[in-house]
């Protein structure tokens, strides 16, 4: 530690520490524009230069280390000067656009040309102008003429997202950033150059032009798209949500979010929004009052228990829905003598153990990992800001490893991978654990079989580190045999002593299981509802063809019953087809609510907006539902109380429950069909029925990637195909023609053919095989 000096004031600090960071701890502040504290130092703008005593010119604050006995003063007239001069540079070639400009009212350089800018120039010249940049459909790039090249966005993309999108050209006056010839920005993060941008340069391409920043309505909220529970503030105008950015919050998502959470909101709106309930009559629907709907349902659910008894019954939630609506619609089930409720809706093995799957730690702790194993997950995709934190890790030694078919990229460097099929993920984990055994001197969990260098390699590493995690991820969790999976892991990691961590989907993936809305094992989850002879489906904010894992026996088991009552905030095609009412609910934005995110802590949030139309919270529906079911104890009056009975014995953070693991039976298996293994991603625009309806999101790469069907390099060779050409591919009796792309990385063998798209939504299980040919 050093102690210095900042405008008269002591301040003890590490060695090492810049001025500018010096200054923060004591809230001095120092103006400035490229430096931004998750960033890389570039000290290209010199707006923060300040005086240092004996040195002989001013120096750049967030450049300069402190050093013991150094004296600072931020605003002496020497260093008030330099920075006058520093804005006057600046603001020679910036355009006189402020009354036009989206960023007018938060913008870092109009705010300190009120302080430090000149109300005259002595530049007469003409103004130096950029053309425009189109990098696709999140982030405008019209006005680059206001750009002051503090290069925030070319370091976030390197640093942050891990890939290098946005660089300088030229130099000097002519110097612009720009994207690669031809190429858009398409990092799923890529919405934070948006904030961390100082002056109005890169604005948002959907929020353009909505509203002015000062007559926007503010709340602070908790995104639902993903279990991470990323923090966020919803900017409103006219009851309308018209922006989300992050709010900041450490032990979460620090300050950034996904793309998905940015620009999920223009979803709320859709066309496909149901503003009043609806019944169907002789096939067709018919708007009615609540009254009449909710005694219809009443009347339906009522006539399945007398006729077939109450354990006919079943009730299947999206993750994504709050503590309240989930507790609520359990207790529902519960109370009315049905034991058949699920919110895992894409595992399907019918052994699912027992205890709570989480993170495994606190989100912070990843960024201080050395070791890690992903099993089975496409994890920037499905877990952008997580995969962000262990990038960070990365850079500090991090060595991750992954088993999975090799797909996608995750731009973070140590890392290696063994690529296998899915069928195969088990062998590599029997391997693994094998290895690992030989290494340590004890007993295998399972049949000792030959191990290759690459397994014994992973197995040497994992042992050598000492912060440990093993990570199941999305794809694993809805793997058939992720039993099994998981007992292998969690054998791997208590033999490693390494955390084990599970990376579900919905931003109640763990809140759903604290409240024990999820079947018990011996029902075997959604597969074993599905296939039972369920007379009456009570669906709580989900489609079911596309956010169950088959869509064929989906549609079948949902045709067979009585009656299907959906809560919905949308009026999708199949839920048209397949319900019997639908009863009009708020999403997330318009609702109060509860969620618990991955690592365990409580999150709630206020409605940011009014209900559209008619539209009612799902708690109160189900309370009311409750109630005309003449069931005990559904007398709640707020959300609150609701809230408080759910979860009313946890703080801020639950305690989780330890995690059982069932034996490890597995037997090393092969695949040798001359059919292919389908590996299904949920695109991550893809993931719930708000996501879904994005206009800006569908036009993304990543969504224009998932509705193709990506082939291995040799496969793809072998057809002669070129990108785009349409292939029919056959699973089962069904067949759907897609365009293919080349994936040079997924493993042979194996084909991407995402889940939750209109194409998947007609053919069958996340986990089948694949045949196809070229049309």
């Amino acid at each position: 530690m050093v102690q210095i000096e900042i405008d008269g004031k002591s301040v003890e600090v590490k060695e090492g520490t810049t001025v500018i960071n010096a200054a923060h701890q004591i809230g001095t502040y120092i103006p400035h524009f490229c430096y931004h504290k998750k960033l890389s130092i570039a000290a290209n703008c010199r707006m923060c230069l300040v005086e240092v005593e004996k040195a002989p010119k001013p120096m750049p604050a967030c450049a300069t280390p402190v050093n013991a006995g150094m004296k600072v003063f931020t605003s002496s007239p020497k260093a008030v000067e330099a920075q006058k001069a520093v804005m006057e540079f600046l603001l020679i070639n910036h355009p006189l656009d402020c009354p036009i400009c989206d960023q007018g009212g938060e913008c870092q350089l109009q705010d300190l040309t009120v302080g430090y800018g000149k109300s005259n120039s002595r530049y007469h010249e003409e103004k130096r102008v950029v053309f425009h940049k189109n990098v696709g459909p999140l982030i405008s790039m019209e006005e680059m003429s206001r750009c002051i090249h503090c290069t925030r966005c070319v370091r976030f993309g390197q640093e942050i997202a891990g890939v290098m999108e946005l660089g300088m050209l030229n130099r000097g006056e002519h110097s612009e950033i720009t994207a690669f010839v031809g190429q858009t920005v398409d990092s799923e993060l890529s919405g934070n150059m948006i904030d961390i941008c100082p002056v109005g340069a890169l604005t948002s391409k959907p929020f353009r032009y909505a509203a002015r920043t000062w007559e926007l309505g503010r709340k602070k909220s908790v995104s639902p798209h993903d279990s991470l529970g990323t923090n966020i503030i919803v900017q409103t105008k006219s009851d309308e949500v018209k922006r989300v950015v992050p709010l900041e919050n450490e032990s979460v998502n620090e300050c950034w979010i996904s793309d998905k959470d940015r620009f999920a909101y223009e979803g709320l709106r859709s066309n496909d929004r149901i503003t009043s309930p609806m019944v169907k009559q002789n096939n067709e629907w018919i708007e009615c009052d609540w009254q009449d709907a909710l005694e219809y349902v009443q009347s339906g659910l009522s006539g399945v228990k007398a006729d077939h008894g109450a354990d006919s019954i079943a009730a299947l939630a999206h993750p994504m829905s709050t503590v309240e609506e989930l507790y609520l619609l359990k207790k529902l089930m519960n109370d009315f003598g049905s034991s058949k409720i699920e919110s895992r809706l894409r595992q399907i093995d019918n052994q699912i153990p027992s205890g709570t799957n989480w993170l495994g730690m606190p989100v912070e702790k990843l960024e201080h990992l050395d070791r890690c194993l992903v099993i089975g997950s496409f994890l920037r995709k499905d877990h952008p800001l997580l995969a962000a934190r262990l990038r960070k890790a990365a850079k500090s030694g991090l060595q991750l490893m992954r088993i999975d078919s090799g797909s996608d990229d995750w731009l973070i460097n140590n890392t290696t991978g063994i690529k296998s099929a899915p069928s195969n993920w088990i062998n590599q984990l029997i391997e693994l654990a094998c290895a690992i055994a030989t290494e340590k001197g004890i007993n295998a969990p399972c049949q000792v079989v030959e191990v290759s260098d690459q397994i014994l390699a992973f197995a040497k590493k994992l042992i050598s580190g000492q912060e440990k995690a093993v990570f199941i991820g999305n794809t694993a969790l809805a793997h058939p045999n992720y039993s099994q999976i998981d007992a292998l892991a969690t054998w791997i990691a208590s033999s490693v002593g390494a955390s084990l961590g599970f990376l579900g989907d919905g931003a109640n993936f763990v809140g759903a299981q604290v409240l024990g809305a999820v079947s018990s094992g011996d029902q075997g989850g959604i597969q074993a509802i599905l296939h039972s002879k369920v007379k009456a489906f009570v669906l709580l904010n989900l489609e079911p063809m596309v956010d169950l894992p088959d869509p064929l026996l989906a549609r079948s088991a949902l045709q067979n019953a009585q009656t299907v009552i959906a809560l919905s905030a949308y009026a999708s095609d199949d839920l048209l087809e397949l319900a019997d009412v639908i009863l009009p609910i708020t999403p997330y934005a318009e609702q109060a609510g509860t969620y618990i995110n991955i690592a365990g802590e409580i999150q709630s949030t206020q409605a940011s907006v009014k209900p559209l139309g008619q539209a009612r919270p799902a708690w109160k529906v189900l309370r009311v539902l409750g109630g005309l079911l003449e069931l005990p104890t559904f007398n709640f009056n707020t959300v609150e109380e609701v809230r408080s009975v759910a979860i009313g014995q946890y703080e801020n953070k639950v305690v989780m429950p330890t995690h059982q693991s069932i034996e490890v039976n597995a037997q090393l298996e092969s695949h040798t069909s001359s059919t292919y293994e389908r590996l299904a991603d949920v695109p991550i625009h893809f993931t719930d029925p708000i996501v879904r309806r994005s206009a800006a999101l569908k036009l993304t790469l990543d969504s224009k990637k998932a509705l193709k069907v990506g082939l291995p390099k040799k496969l793809f060779e072998e057809m002669n195909l070129k990108e785009g050409d349409a292939i029919r591919i056959s699973q089962g009796e069904s067949k759907v023609v897609m365009p293919a792309t080349l994936e040079k990385e997924l493993v042979d063998g194996v084909i991407r053919l995402s889940a939750a798209t209109p194409a998947s939504s007609l053919l069958g299980s996340m986990f089948g095989l694949l045949t196809l040919e070229r049309v």
